[in-house]
């Protein structure tokens, strides 16, 4: 892979901000590693407000959106074209704005997240752009996430839709560097590749064992080390709660999550006698999670919270006895990483509950406990062994060890790791 001189320009195309997805804040920490090393312009180049609005997909309150650093920039272009453009409207919008990023010759790095539609934009912006004669100085990054292989390679591949599948598998393997968010997720794009490549004769899979590599998730640690004890008391006691005194799961609210079974764990507890849950999320399935949690025998100890900022996550995390993402895998999801959990072990609360499933395991190595899929007994076990067994010496021994593990996932070092291949000197870092 040619290397760059330098990088004057990092564009990422990412579902971003307000979507409530772990994949909108890696693009956040990747623009912020990138600030920091030094590229002066970066672009996050998403979606219009009003079209994330409309789409169903669980979204924060703007209000409670942090700034970017100087230098990072978000562009949401228009769509191209009026009523008669029954779809597309958006993503020509796209690939114009990428076009037009992509010809004036600055050397830059494109990196989208999510394959279908962002990698397919990129390099249909990238094969116009070079058709024009135009300069062009950009190499790619092509990172796959879960729902990538389960919501669309894997659905092309069940229903025998070959050409959407290998769309999208040839614009993968045509960045210059695609990538995976786990080793689990890569192994799900292989076997897919495998079944596609036994139906039509072609050769995705060995070019994608030979050429995807894995970058897990870039997470912001400094937002989550050495939180002030104070600070989360007050933020705690600000929501009704006691340091130590809930469970707490924050995250999508999708039936993949796994809540209907943290609440009935909860109500099969001994602990759930005197600890509160807390569910913190949006989510399609907050309606009916809100009515089974109502008629539940411990209702009045079960809260959710649908406005929690950015900034509010890692002490209410710290404040918690345990943080619990029971997740399971579902047709249209698997937690490929889980970056909740690691998040999680980095605020340094209570030990972490969670299942063996999809890639959580190398988001947590050996420093959870681990549950069954589908198991609300193993999970009130889980819950009275954090609350009982565990001495105060214990659990702090626990939190460190879990921190350490998961400080391998902080921003910068994800980006060092992943931009050396454009910028050698980093893997001097």
């Amino acid at each position: 892979m040619p290397e760059l001189d330098r990088i004057e320009r990092l564009v990422i195309v990412v579902r971003a901000d307000p979507v409530i997805c772990g994949h909108s804040v890696e693009a956040r920490n990747l623009a912020e590693a990138a600030i920091a090393r030094g590229i002066p312009d970066v672009r996050i180049v998403s979606w219009p407000i009003e079209l994330l609005e409309s789409s169903g997909l669980p979204l924060k309150p703007l209000a409670t959106i942090p700034e970017y650093s100087p230098g990072i920039t978000v562009e949401r272009p228009d769509p191209v074209g009026d009523y008669k453009v029954v779809d597309g409207r958006y993503l020509a919008g796209l690939v114009g704005r990428l076009f037009e990023l992509f010809t004036d010759g600055v050397p830059t790095v494109a990196m989208s997240l999510y394959l279908s539609p962002h990698t397919l934009a990129v390099s249909e912006a990238l094969r116009v752009a070079r058709a024009t004669g135009l300069p062009v100085n950009v190499r790619t990054i092509a990172e796959a996430v879960g729902s990538d292989v389960t919501n669309v390679v894997r659905s092309c591949v069940d229903s025998g839709r070959f050409g959407a599948a290998a769309q999208v598998l040839a614009a993968y393997l045509d960045a210059d560097h695609p990538v995976a968010v786990s080793e689990y997720t890569r192994e799900l794009i292989v076997s897919s590749a495998e079944e596609v490549d036994r139906m039509h004769g072609t050769r995705f899979a060995a070019h994608c064992r030979e050429r995807v590599a894995i970058s897990y998730p870039a997470i912001d640690a400094s937002a989550y080390l050495d939180l002030d004890d104070a600070r989360i008391d007050e933020v705690v006691a600000a929501r009704g709660l006691d340091r130590d005194g809930y469970i707490l799961f924050l995250s999508r609210l999708t039936q993949a999550k796994g809540v209907d079974d943290l609440i009935a764990g909860f109500e099969r507890s001994r602990a759930g006698d005197g600890l509160q849950l807390v569910i913190a999320g949006r989510g399609p399935e907050a309606a009916a999670l809100r009515e089974r949690a109502a008629s539940s025998p411990k209702a009045a100890s079960i809260h959710f919270l649908d406005d929690v900022s950015d900034t509010e996550k890692p002490y209410l995390m710290a404040g918690a006895a345990t943080y619990a993402l029971p997740s399971k895998p579902r047709p249209e999801f698997v937690e490929t990483f889980g970056i909740a959990l690691a998040e999680a072990m980095l605020a340094g609360g209570g030990p972490v509950i969670t299942a063996d499933t999809g890639g959580i395991l190398e988001a947590v190595g050996d420093t959870a406990l681990i549950v069954p899929v589908d198991d609300p007994d193993a999970i009130a076990d889980a819950i009275d062994h954090v609350a009982f067994a565990l001495t105060r010496d214990e659990r702090a021994a626990a939190a460190d060890r879990a921190r350490e593990y998961a400080l391998q996932f902080d921003r910068q070092a994800v980006f060092d790791r992943l931009f050396a291949r454009f910028m050698p000197a980093l893997a001097q870092v």
